[in-house]
């Protein structure tokens, strides 16, 4: 089970500001999480091949090749106003 403390600490380290209330509330949920771990290690996997993903699907690449942008004078249409042979454009913060 997990402390008052213990859980006081974690919060501080997280930088989080908790009540007493709060504190109480979180203990009895982290230790009903842990719990709830120990209840998953009892449960037999032998013969379980680990996954990854459930529907078995596998990450799909495609070549990393340059090309060509046919519309490069239908992008600079754009941009709002040109300054000294730039494309000027509003500043984003």
């Amino acid at each position: 089970m997990i402390t008052k403390k213990e859980v006081q600490h974690i919060a501080g380290l997280a930088r989080i500001g908790m009540s007493e209330q709060e504190t109480e509330k979180m203990a009895t949920e982290m230790s009903a999480v842990l719990e709830w771990i120990d209840q998953l290690k009892e449960v037999n996997v032998d013969g379980v091949e680990p996954t990854a993903h459930i529907t078995g699907m596998e990450n799909r690449l495609r070549q990393d090749a340059q090309s060509d942008f046919d519309n490069q004078t239908g992008i600079v249409e754009l941009f709002p106003e040109r300054k000294d042979n730039y494309d000027k454009v509003k500043s984003v913060l």
